[in-house]
C-alpha cells in the first residue's frame, strides 16, 4: 500500500511571530522555519503503519518555495521514501493546496492520504476536507486512532462530544489531531541516508492546476497587548471591580 503525507513549511512553533512595518503580512526575515506540527504526527503514523508491515512505501509532498526541501528532507529522515516538491512562490489559498495536492494524488495514486488537520500558522483547517471532496474519497478528520485492515482504515475521531469511530473504504483521506502520536526525532545517521533519497521537483504549471486566488490579504495587525492583571484581597473588593472598572456586571 502506498501512503502519501502532506507536510507544510511553516514559522516554528517556538518562534514570536512579528508582522511587517506595513501590515502586508507575517515578517519572514531570518525567522526559524520547521514542519508544521501536525504534518509531523501524520508523517510518524506513515512510518508506524510501515514499520507494520502495512504501508510499502511513503511518498511525502510539500506545496512551497525551494526553501521547503528542508522539511521534506527532515520527513525522508523520520522514514518516508521519496518526496515530492510542487514548488511555488505564490501566497497558496487551501482550495489552491488542494487542487495541486489532488493532482499528486491523480499522480501518484496512493490508497492512503495522511494530512494535519491544520497548520499553525493559517489554522484553516480545511485543505484535507478540500482534497476528499475533490478527489471523491471517504475522509476521516480529527484523528486519534487509524487501522488499517483490508481494504479498510477504521478512524477514530475526536468530536464535541467525545470520539467517534468511521470506517471507510481505501482509497482514504485521514487528518491527524494531536492525541495520534508523538513523533520520533530524526538520527543523525538516517538524516545523512535521506540526503541521497529522491526528491522529485514539480511546478503547478506542470500539474496542470491554476493557483490564482479569488481574495487577497489585505491587513495583518497584531493581537491588541494585554494590560496587566492584578491581585484582590477579597470577593467583594473582585465584585466591586467587575462592577465598577470592568463594567462587566
Amino acid at each position: 500500500m502506498k501512503t502519501l503525507v502532506a507536510v507544510k513549511r511553516v514559522v516554528d512553533y517556538n518562534v514570536k511571530v512579528r508582522v511587517k512595518a506595513d501590515n502586508s503580512g507575517v515578517d519572514l526575515a531570518n525567522v526559524k522555519m520547521s514542519m508544521n506540527p501536525f504534518c509531523e504526527i501524520a508523517v510518524e503514523e506513515a512510518v508506524r503503519l510501515k514499520e507494520l508491515g502495512i504501508t510499502t512505501e511513503i511518498v511525502v509532498v510539500s506545496i512551497g518555495p525551494a526553501a521547503a526541501q528542508e522539511q521534506l528532507r527532515t520527513a525522508l529522515a523520520l522514514g518516508a521514501d521519496r518526496a515530492v516538491l510542487v514548488e511555488s512562490a505564490d501566497e497558496l489559498n487551501s482550495l489552491a493546496v488542494a487542487k495541486l495536492l489532488k493532482a499528486v494524488v491523480d499522480k501518484e495514486q496512493p490508497q492512503l492520504v495522511i494530512l494535519g488537520k491544520q497548520a499553525i500558522d493559517s489554522d484553516n483547517n480545511q485543505t484535507g476536507q478540500m482534497l476528499a471532496a475533490l478527489t471523491g474519497y471517504g475522509q476521516g478528520t480529527f484523528a486519534s486512532n487509524v487501522e488499517v485492515s483490508g481494504g479498510q482504515v477504521a478512524v477514530t475521531r475526536e468530536i464535541d462530544g467525545g470520539a467517534q469511530t468511521v470506517s471507510l473504504k481505501l482509497p482514504a483521506i485521514v487528518t491527524t489531531d494531536l492525541r495520534l502520536n508523538e513523533p520520533r526525532y530524526a538520527s543523525l545517521p538516517n538524516i545523512m541516508k535521506a540526503k541521497k533519497k529522491p526528491l522529485e521537483v514539480l511546478t503547478p504549471d506542470a500539474l496542470g492546476v491554476s493557483t490564482a486566488s479569488t481574495h487577497k490579504t489585505v491587513n495583518v495587525e497584531a493581537p491588541a497587548a494585554r494590560s496587566a492583571g492584578i491581585k484582590v484581597n477579597s470577593v467583594a473588593e473582585l465584585v466591586e471591580k467587575l462592577k465598577n472598572q470592568a463594567k462587566v456586571l
